[in-house]
């Protein structure tokens, strides 16, 4: 028998706008995003602890949850911030640094994405931990531990390939770049489900809900933040490169496939099973017939 306390749920949401609205208080008077994904990021961690701690049953399961929560959170926290105060302004913000209204939507945005993701873990730490060693915890943390050596992996070859001076001007397409246009994204993905899957053994009745979070990411990765404005960027600039249209049309938008597979995969079978929507198309020019 075992219980979960729904108090915690209270208590994440106010810790989550509470610190949300620092850092929109701080983008909004000083105009300094570059901390914004770093508040995103550490935010998970701090109610991966507040939750392990409150509660402190510090069963096997809660532990290993909030110790991949931490190792994530601060991997991607701190690279996110040290990428972006070397490049600059985070050029997301370039049509809200003025515009108070669609500032005030991000950082709402910003908090539900974090208290909706974190709720598996939340759970499970408000929990008295469930039932004893699962299967569905070896599987889950399986698929974390690929998602985010795929995620760390993606970023960390972007991150190199954009610092050398020759490839100033073109689109990364080395390393996992190669099989995936957005690797880094399906890594996120993946080690969420992941912590989902290993949550299973703890939930009960209507708590399996909590699939809303990684159902909330994968929706925001594919149709908001995420892949479309990536897509859309890229499109701009290299829209009429015929490398590049090649790269778009043999490279898979999301899951790791070789490139000699998906470029002959019918366009049905592109869009129904591996995420090839129109949206990321929209603003890739026509190709000119030439007679």
């Amino acid at each position: 028998m075992y219980v979960i306390d729904s108090h915690y749920l209270t208590i994440t949401a106010i810790v989550t706008v509470v610190y949300q609205f620092i850092f929109f208080v701080i983008t909004a008077l000083f105009k300094f995003d570059q901390v914004t994904d770093f508040a995103g990021s550490t935010n998970f961690v701090i109610l991966a602890v507040l939750t392990l701690v409150l509660k402190g049953t510090w069963h096997f399961r809660q532990v290993v949850l909030t110790s991949l929560v931490v190792v994530w959170g601060l991997r991607l926290g701190m690279f996110l911030l040290m990428r972006i105060l070397k490049w600059g302004e985070d050029r997301r913000f370039d049509e809200m640094r003025e515009n108070m209204g669609k500032l005030v939507v991000f950082w709402t945005l910003q908090a539900v994405w974090v208290w909706t993701v974190s709720l598996p873990v939340t759970l499970v730490n408000a929990s008295n931990g469930g039932r004893l060693f699962q299967p569905a915890d070896v599987i889950g943390w399986a698929m974390f531990v690929a998602g985010f050596l795929v995620e760390a992996i993606a970023d960390q070859q972007k991150l190199l390939f954009k610092n050398r001076q020759e490839n100033k001007g073109r689109w990364c397409d080395v390393g996992l770049w190669k099989y995936s246009r957005h690797p880094n994204y399906f890594g996120e993905m993946l080690l969420w489900w992941g912590i989902y899957v290993a949550s299973l053994p703890v939930l009960k009745g209507a708590e399996f809900l909590v699939i809303v979070g990684p159902i909330f990411l994968t929706l925001l990765l594919f149709f908001v933040s995420g892949i479309p404005l990536l897509e859309e960027s890229a499109d701009k600039k290299y829209g009429n490169l015929g490398a590049y249209r090649h790269y778009k049309k043999t490279t898979s938008p999301l899951i790791l496939l070789p490139r000699g597979v998906y470029g002959y995969l019918p366009k049905w079978c592109k869009t129904v099973f591996l995420f090839e929507f129109p949206l990321y198309s929209k603003n890739l020019p026509q190709e000119t017939t030439v007679w």
